[in-house]
């Protein structure tokens, strides 16, 4: 048989399409082509591949060989098609049976010495592979992983002599079993912040509903803090988020089994550019907005990223996913994260502060403030101040309410959400407010006033419902009242 054929994938965004590895053999002078518009770690791997034969003690024909990686038009990077390539060359030459080679899908990188080393996306292409009927052979280090999709079957190999054993029936190799740690990472405490009763009560109301917040103080009023204990209070992950969020990471190369289940926390520097937050690239990744996938999106000093970074915020803050186009290409990827942000008062950032020490102009504080543009701010649902901590706060213990405690509560308020709606407060529509946000009559007219005094834009208008909402399943109660309206209008208060 000079003909084999194989099947692998590659990565298109959050998609892993099917590409068919076909291996041909043919008379004439010796020589080795990959079509199929191949990037330069795939045309590498015809190096890879030879040393990897030979020193398995495999027969490298001195053939004329054509391997082709169909779609044609489909982009290929990595040295994730090393081993289909391998395997092809083998079937085609008769060194292992073909018979086998349609029931799986095959990834991997080789080292010379036909070791197999991990690949970027695995979870990614088992993610999208497993409704195919195919299994998955893959490099070891990558089965945990990939076998945290239930309806995959991978397969874990150790080099390529493994796998042409198993492939060969001489030696089988066994299904991975997924045992992965539920217990996830241990964020710090909520307990351990002194003071900020308030600050804590918004970002309880975050959780609870799915809401962005921004948190404005001077240096050292417990931002970060805050911040960094977020995630431990926000409802524990759904497998399907657990998946979404695991497979967005791997694509990354930064996804750890002993994370599964855990929410991300993203907090990239205000150096960082506008294709770090969104993702991008000739072939492209997700960025850190898609890195933090049902998790938290931290933006500390918030006025000091690049106005043009912050306003690639806007799209993926509304609609939940990012769209990166390319001369040549297109990539989708999903963008659901909660924003976290924190800033300074003014410049050298102790307006207000208790020691007086300011002396920044209203210029220079309004200068400073314009650096974060209206419309993003009017997409922050929650606006809170965090002021200086009192010297007998400070030197006080702290005995707030621990992480499991306010967790507890955020979850039964989203649990109602999802059950009235199957979605949070944060993700309704303008329709789905109408149904499910309307406040009484004295929640009306308050909210009338608050329009009026506050100018408050039509999204502003809707977010302070959206918030409002979420205070009512908090309180457990269905009726959206004049006290959580005017609570909801506290939180969009801060004078920009």
């Amino acid at each position: 048989m000079s003909l084999a054929v194989l099947y692998s994938r590659a990565l298109s965004g959050m998609q892993a399409e099917l590409v068919t590895v076909e291996v041909h053999l043919a008379n004439g002078l010796p020589s080795f082509t990959i079509v199929g518009l191949p990037e330069t770690e795939v045309k590498e791997s015809r190096e890879r591949v030879r040393a990897a034969l030979q020193n398995c003690q495999f027969d490298f024909p001195a053939r004329r060989i054509t391997v082709n990686l169909a779609p044609a038009d489909l982009p290929k990077e990595s040295g994730r098609y090393d081993l289909p390539i391998a395997l092809g060359i083998l079937a085609a030459t008769g060194q292992i049976p073909a018979d086998q080679l349609s029931k799986y899908e095959y990834a991997g990188e080789l080292a010379l010495t036909g070791e197999l080393r991990p690949i970027r996306g695995a979870l990614a292409m088992t993610y999208n592979a497993a409704s195919n009927g195919r299994a998955f052979i893959l490099p070891e280090e990558n089965a945990p992983e990939a076998a945290l999709v239930e309806a995959a079957t991978v397969y874990p190999g150790k080099s390529l002599l493994q796998v042409a054993a198993h492939l060969a029936g001489r030696e089988l190799i066994q299904p991975y079993v997924s045992q992965p740690d539920t217990l996830g990472h241990q964020y710090p405490d909520m307990s351990e912040v002194k003071g900020q009763e308030q600050a804590k009560r918004a970002l309880e109301v975050a959780a609870a509903g799915g809401h962005s917040i921004l948190m404005m103080g001077p240096p050292g009023t417990g931002k970060s803090m805050l911040a960094a204990r977020f995630p431990g209070i926000l409802p524990r992950m759904t497998e399907a988020e657990a998946l979404e969020s695991a497979a967005l990471q791997s694509l990354g190369g930064s996804f750890d089994v002993k994370n599964w289940k855990s929410r991300p926390y993203r907090s990239p520097h205000h150096t960082a550019s506008g294709v770090a937050l969104v993702g991008g690239g000739s072939n492209p990744r997700p960025g850190e907005i898609s890195m933090a996938m049902h998790g938290v999106l931290f933006l500390d000093e918030l006025p000091e990223f690049e106005r043009s970074v912050l306003e690639v915020l806007r799209e993926p803050l509304e609609s939940g996913h990012i769209t990166i186009s390319r001369a040549a290409r297109r990539a989708e990827f999903p963008a659901q994260f909660q924003l976290v942000a924190a800033m300074n008062p003014c410049p050298c950032g102790y307006l207000g502060h208790y020691n007086g020490k300011c002396h920044c102009t209203p210029d220079q504080v309004n200068r400073y403030r314009g650096k974060i543009s209206g419309p993003l701010l009017d997409r922050i649902d929650i606006q809170i101040e965090v002021p200086a901590v009192s010297q007998q706060e400070l030197l006080g213990k702290a005995s707030g309410e621990s992480s499991a405690l306010i967790q507890a509560r955020a979850e039964t308020a989203r649990q109602r959400q999802l059950v009235r709606q199957n979605k949070t407060n944060a993700q309704l529509s303008v329709t789905e407010i109408e149904e499910f946000c309307t406040p009484d009559a004295k929640g009306l007219a308050l909210l009338q006033q608050a329009i009026s005094r506050l100018n408050l834009s039509a999204r502003g208008y809707h977010r302070v419902l959206k918030v409002a909402r979420t205070l009512a399943d908090i309180d457990g109660s269905l009726d959206v009242t004049c006290a959580h309206i005017a609570e909801a209008v506290q939180y969009r208060r801060m004078s920009f």
